[in-house]
Order: C-alpha cells, then structure tokens, then sequence
C-alpha cells in the first residue's frame, strides 16, 4: 500500500499567540511571575506596598492641612502633612527673593527656553537647525539681559544675590548639561588623541576632576577661578558654580563618550578614511553619532546626576531649591514638627519628575534609533 504524504504548497494562517502570552495576563507573566524567585518578590514587594502605602497616601491627602494662614493648625494636626506652608512660601521657593514686580522676567525666560528644549528633543520638529541657533546663541544673552538687567532697556538691575529657589536650579543644570557635553567630547577625543601633550593634558584633567567630589569642585571653582581672569575683574558670585558643574560634568560624560568610541569596530574608521574625509569631518559625520547614539543612557544617567548635585551650590552662596525650603522653613510663624517633612517630600517629588522625565524621553529615543542600530 502506497502512503500518501501531503505538502502544503501556501503559507498557514498566521494565529495569534494564546492568551497566557499576550495583553494583561502575558505582561503579567513576563514580567511578575515569570519563576518562583520573580513571584516571590513581587509577593513581597506587594505586600511592603500595601503595608506602607495607605498611611503615605493618608499622610499627603485626607490627613494633610491644605489651607491655613500660619502653622498654628499644622502644629495640631502632626498626623498629616502641611501642605499649607508650601502653598505659603511657593513664590518663595520658585524665586527666591527676587523682586515681586520683576518676577515677570523669570516666567518669560523659563517660559522661552522650555518651549526651545521641546522644539529640539522633539524629534520630528521643523528646522531644528534653526532652533538650535535660537537657543543656544540668542537666548542665553536674552536671558541674561532679562534675568540681570539693563537699565538704559527700562530693566532695573536685579543683583545675582537675590536669585534662588527653583529657577536657579534649573538654571544650574542646564548651563552645566549644555556646556558639559561639548567640551566631555573633545574631552574624550583628547585622551584619544596621538599628541603626547594634548592626551596627557585631557587625562589629567578627567582622572583629577573624577578623583574629587563635588563640593571640592565647587570651593576650588569660587577660589581659584579669579585667578585665570584679568587683574581687577571680579567674577560675578554665580559665574564660578555654573562653571565648577560644568567642568565637573565634563569629566564624567567624557569617559561615556570615549567608551562609545571605543566600541565602533575599527572599519567605520577605515572606511571614512577611504572616501577622504578629514578627522573633524569624519568624527562630525560618521564617528560621534554612532558613539553618542550607543552611549545615550550613560548620558542620560549623568545629566540626571548632575540635576540632583546641583543642590550642593548652596555650599558657596547660591540659594537653590532645596536652599529656599530650608529658609522657609526658618519662619517662626510656620514652625511645626510636620514642616520639615512636608517641605522635603515637595522637593522630592519636583526633582522626581524631572528625573523620570528625562529617562522616559532618553528610552524613547533609543527605541527611535534601534531599528537603525540593528541594521
């Protein structure tokens, strides 16, 4: 007897995966419950959250003082939070002591360069070129015309001593994000360079700068910077930590960098070098945007970093965020055991959305650029 065997000649249907794998319950398996050790701890984890979290959530809403005229009420309710006193001081934390009647100047200058940082992270914004020279050639002068002052403009001049709170914050960490990644590349080339002087120059910079914390940074950059400018020429007290974090900064990203560079294999830069191209053209067009490309959380992870330290500039003078809540929190009026608290999980929760923000857009970019890496 013959046997028949069949083949089939067209491809199947193709089926969807069974439900264990797909929607709420496979996320839930792939990622909760994929073994008896990832089962166990999140059983755990949730257990700790149902445990801690009702009375956290207790404490921020239906037990905290929302409105109260001083801290008379905060002080008899030591249950909840006081979130009066920050409603209270929020112009204080924002501005610091900036004048009332020229605090428009701040809003403005926040105001334009939150809308340049979307108009160049946003990926598919028109003439980001153009936006690039906006923002980084013409709104820092704006900005400092607006935040300092001209008199003969009809802007009074506001003295870098009264500037705090968050504005000074942000101002911190972008004048070090953006000035530190530019000169950590040339950094990073520089220890890769074939100049004996120029690698050593950039090696002992990195290795002292990483060898000292901060705050070190910070009081070498308030003492030492004078003696770089001319004789006579006081720097004003702010220039010295914008360039401590920036240096600081600097050193860190170009160790990410040079690992970037070191793991494009050797082809990339022979074939540049077949078509002629010159070391800065073909650093500009072939190597630093694949390096920059596999280095993006390394970079991410740093900028994030440098937004947190840039609460240690109130070591030299500056009053930054967490400066400003402190001296709130100096008034006699709101004392109360539950201020302390209540102003420091206000901070917590500015600097988390910051944060989680930026990691979010860093992991949206790396899934834009993967199906071209995988290529």
């Amino acid at each position: 007897m013959t046997a028949v065997a069949y083949v089939r000649v067209a491809p199947g249907p193709i089926l969807p995966p069974p439900l264990a794998r797909r929607g709420a319950i496979g996320w839930l398996r792939a990622n909760l419950f994929s073994s008896w050790p990832s089962t166990g701890v999140t059983l755990l984890l949730l257990a700790f959250c149902l445990w801690t979290l009702p009375d956290l959530i207790a404490w921020a809403t239906t037990r905290a003082v929302w409105r109260a005229p001083d801290g008379a009420l905060c002080r008899a309710h030591q249950d909840g939070a006081c979130w009066a006193f920050v409603a209270d001081k929020l112009d204080y934390f924002r501005y610091g002591s900036y004048p009332q009647s020229e605090r428009w100047r701040v809003d403005v200058v926040e105001g334009v360069g939150a809308v340049l940082i979307v108009w160049l992270l946003w990926p598919r914004a028109p003439r980001r070129g153009f936006g690039a020279i906006l923002f980084f050639v013409v709104y820092p002068i704006v900005g400092f015309v607006l935040l300092r002052g001209v008199p003969s403009l009809g802007l009074p001049l506001v003295d870098t001593q009264l500037w705090g709170g968050i504005f000074v914050s942000l101002l911190t960490a972008l004048v070090g994000i953006v000035f530190s990644l530019p000169l950590g590349v040339l950094l990073a080339l520089g220890r890769r360079s074939r100049l004996p002087i120029v690698r050593a120059a950039s090696v002992v910079f990195i290795e002292g700068v990483r060898g000292v914390p901060f705050i070190a940074v910070l009081y070498m950059a308030e003492n030492m910077l004078p003696l770089f400018l001319p004789p006579g020429w006081i720097p004003d007290r702010f220039i010295p930590p914008l360039v401590g974090a920036a240096l600081f900064a600097a050193a860190y990203l170009a160790e990410e960098v040079r690992g970037g560079l070191q793991t494009l294999p050797r082809g990339q830069y022979e074939g540049a070098m077949a078509l002629g191209l010159s070391y800065w053209r073909l650093m500009g067009l072939v190597i630093l945007p694949q390096a920059l490309t596999l280095v993006i959380p390394g970079l991410v992870n740093n900028f994030i970093g440098l937004f947190k330290d840039t609460t240690l500039v109130s070591s030299v003078g500056m009053v930054d965020f967490l400066a400003a809540i402190d001296n709130g929190l100096k008034d006699a009026v709101w004392s109360g055991p539950t201020l302390l608290a209540t102003g420091y999980a206000f901070a917590a929760l500015f600097y988390f959305v910051f944060c989680y923000a930026m990691s979010r857009y860093s992991a949206a970019i790396e899934r834009r650029l993967a199906p071209g890496r995988r290529q």
